[in-house]
Formats: structure tokens, C-alpha cells, sequence
């Protein structure tokens, strides 16, 4: 007799529970692309409407009521050859000559009296540096678009006084003001119009500080994240200046300020509002960040690239500096974008150190007056004269083309010292 052995019936694999829970993932998966899909078309819609934005108010920062004044300096009895109008004091003796009388006589003929006194009194000195760059002018004839006064210019925007709405008017229909692209924004320094203000003062107090700062905090931010990494030993001490480290990213940024007003300008009293002094100030604040991302690269590089070093008779210094840091180098790199960055759009630790000033030419260098365009904003932010609204609108442009340069030299940079294993 033989037994016979009842095979067990088989179970469908997709039960109707089953095939529930499939479809849940489903629509969890369906439901988390959508959020994520949102959460991108909206900070996109954000940006753009932050930059359309700034270039809608921009564009008009980037332009300036102009006067049309002829000059006929045959007649106006002033002389000069191509020698004397290079020489360096032309500009002063132009005035001694008395241009600035020769510009308004010609514009009140011109505008008539009511006209001339709307225009700039800085206006001679665009003639001025005309002629410095063209001689030959002086023999002639020329006709200048000159600055307008804030009035006349908020006139021709349909804003101030009636009167000076009509006159603006009146000028505009006869062909005698416009408003021009100005291209003097990007080469003068700060003024008290808004006519007459310009970017490069702090543009270039700006670069100054960013020098200072990168030659201070990289080399210190990498060589003391290769120290902690690989050659401190591990204790009590050095967690310490682990944690102390990771405090000091997460330090306001006007704590750095007060530190610099207590320290650097108790050393160097004569250097306030200098390049210098804002540089080692924001080297203080962007040194953490550079020592955290400096030693989360070294981690990342795997052990066997050191064991593989070793093992060809490397020694540990040949090994840091042969192999290590050229492979941590592109996220040290990825730490300094992000504190240079940071450093560029601060404002509160340079106005504890006097980067407020007012200073009305370029700075000569590391160690004169200055101020930066994250400053420069604020300060022209604060000034009740309607024109410097749009001033202030392109002095952001600048910042952020500035900002979008020096980030993509440095993304330039990393890409090209990465390397793959």
C-alpha cells in the first residue's frame, strides 16, 4: 500500500491586499514628485520675481537726466594744448582758468536762467575730464550732456513740484533733456545726489576686502583642518577646538564686528574704515566654515588612497600633501564659495569697524577709507531723495553680477582641480 502525499494548493501572490498596498506606494510616491516638482516651480517663481524685481527698478539706476549744453570754447577765451590737458593738475587748472563759469554762461544761453540753475554743479568736471581726454576740443565747439539737478530729474519722472514738472516738460519737448544711460555709474565713487553717485568706490573697496580675506582665511582655514584631521592627536583638547570651531560658524556676524573693533582697530587705531581691517574681520568669520568643509573633504577621501601611498614608500607628509589635499582640495573649494559668499553680502561687523563712511573717491589701497557695496546699499537705502531708490536697485545688480563672477571662477577652479578614484 502506498501513501499518497497532497501537494498544499498555492496561494496567489497578488492578493487583493496586496495590490492595495502597492497602489498606497503608488500614490505616496505620485504625491511626494508632485510636492517636489511645487517646491521647485515655486522657488523658482520666488527668484524670478526677485530679479525681475530689482532689473525693473534697476534699469532706471542704470540711467540719469541729462542737460544738452553746447560749448564754444574758441570763444570762451580758454586755452590749453594736448601737453598741459594730460598733464596731471589739468583738471584744477581748467577751473583756475574758469571753466565752471564758462559751462553755466553757455547753459544759461542755452536753458535760459531758469534751466541753468537745475543744472549739477559738478558739471564743469565732466567737461573738464572731456577735454583732458580729446584736446582737440578746446579749439572748437561741443555740445555736453551734463547731470541734472535731483529736482529736474524727479520732474521729468512725473514726480516733485508742478513747476518743476513743467519745466522738465518743456526741456524734454524742445529736445534739451533726456534721460541717457550713465555710464559714469560704474567709474565714479559715492556723491550727495543721486546724479551724481557712483558704484565704483565701493565696487573696488569691495575686491580689496575679498583679497584680504581669501589670503587669510584659506591657507589658515585648510592647513587647520589638515592639522585636526591628520596629525592632532585625538584628547580632550582637541575637542575642545572641535566644538569651539563648530560654535564659531554658528557665531551672529556682528559679534566678529565687535571683535575687530576691539582688537584690530586697538592695534591699528589710523586703519578704520580700511580694506584691510574689514578683510581680517571677515577672515575671522569665514574661517570656521572653511576648517569644517576643509576637514569633511580630508574625510572623504578613502583610506586606500593613503595605504596605497605608504605601501610605495610615501612618506605621511608626501601623503597629505601628494595625495590627500589635491583630493580634498575641491570641497575645501565648496566650503570657500560658501564663506566668501557670505562674506560678500555681510554689512553689520564692517559698520562696527566704520565702513560706513562716507568716502567720496575710490580707495588708492589696502589701507584707504573705504566702503563695500553691501554698505553702499544700506546707506543709499537710507536717504530720503527718491532718485537714490533706483540707485539702490542697480548697486544690487552689481552685487549679485559680482557675486555670480566670483562664484563662477571659484565652481572654474574646483572643477578643475577634481579628480576621480
Amino acid at each position: 500500500m502506498t501513501d499518497t502525499v497532497t501537494a498544499e494548493p498555492i496561494r496567489p501572490t497578488r492578493t487583493p491586499e496586496f495590490a492595495k498596498r502597492i497602489e498606497q506606494r503608488y500614490k505616496s510616491e505620485r504625491r511626494f514628485r508632485t510636492l517636489g516638482l511645487g517646491a521647485i516651480i515655486f522657488s523658482v517663481a520666488v527668484l524670478m520675481l526677485l530679479l525681475g524685481n530689482m532689473l525693473f527698478n534697476g534699469i532706471g539706476g542704470f540711467q540719469r537726466a541729462e542737460l544738452s549744453v553746447p560749448i564754444n570754447f574758441a570763444e570762451s577765451g580758454i586755452s590749453g594744448d594736448a601737453q598741459s590737458l594730460s598733464a596731471p593738475g589739468a583738471v584744477q587748472n581748467l577751473e583756475i582758468q574758469g571753466l565752471p563759469d564758462i559751462v553755466d554762461f553757455a547753459a544759461e544761453r542755452e536753458l535760459g536762467a531758469e534751466g541753468a540753475a537745475q543744472l549739477s554743479n559738478q558739471g564743469w568736471r565732466d567737461v573738464a575730464r572731456a577735454l583732458t581726454e580729446n584736446p582737440q576740443l578746446i579749439q572748437g565747439s561741443a555740445t555736453f550732456d551734463l547731470a541734472a539737478s535731483s529736482d529736474l530729474a524727479s520732474g521729468l519722472s512725473g514726480e516733485g513740484s508742478a513747476e518743476m514738472q513743467a519745466l522738465a516738460k518743456r526741456l524734454e519737448s524742445e529736445g534739451k533733456l533726456s534721460k541717457n544711460w550713465d555710464w559714469g555709474f560704474m567709474t565714479r565713487a559715492d556723491a550727495t545726489s543721486p546724479q551724481e553717485v557712483g558704484i565704483w568706490g565701493a565696487l573696488k573697496g569691495s575686491i580689496l576686502t575679498m583679497i584680504i580675506t581669501l589670503a587669510l582665511a584659506f591657507p589658515i582655514g585648510v592647513f587647520a583642518a589638515l592639522y585636526l584631521e591628520e596629525y592632532a592627536p585625538k584628547n580632550r583638547w582637541t575637542d575642545i577646538i572641535e566644538v569651539s570651531i563648530n560654535n564659531l560658524a554658528a557665531v551672529p556676524s556682528i559679534i566678529f564686528g565687535l571683535l575687530g573693533l576691539a582688537v584690530f582697530l586697538t592695534i591699528f587705531p589710523n586703519l578704520r574704515s580700511a580694506p584691510l581691517i574689514g578683510g581680517m574681520t571677515l577672515a575671522l568669520m569665514t574661517m570656521p566654515v572653511i576648517v569644517i568643509s576643509g576637514r569633511n573633504a580630508i574625510k572623504a577621501v578613502p583610506p586606500s588612497i593613503r595605504d596605497g601611498a605608504l605601501a610605495i614608500g610615501a612618506s605621511p607628509v608626501q601623503v597629505v600633501f601628494h595625495h590627500v589635499l589635491p583630493l580634498a582640495l575641491p570641497g575645501m573649494l565648496t566650503g570657500t564659495i560658501i564663506g566668501m559668499a557670505r562674506a560678500l553680502g555681510e554689512t553689520a561687523p564692517l559698520l562696527m569697524i566704520g565702513m560706513r563712511a562716507f568716502v567720496a573717491t575710490p580707495p588708492d589701497g589696502f589701507t584707504s577709507p573705504s566702503t563695500v557695496l553691501p554698505v553702499q546699499i544700506f546707506l543709499w537705502s537710507d536717504e530720503i531723495d527718491r532718485g537714490f531708490v533706483e540707485r539702490t536697485s542697480a548697486a544690487i545688480i552689481v552685487l549679485l553680477l559680482f557675486l555670480l563672477l566670483m562664484n563662477g571662477l571659484a565652481i572654474y577652479l574646483r572643477n578643475k582641480f577634481e579628480k576621480t578614484w
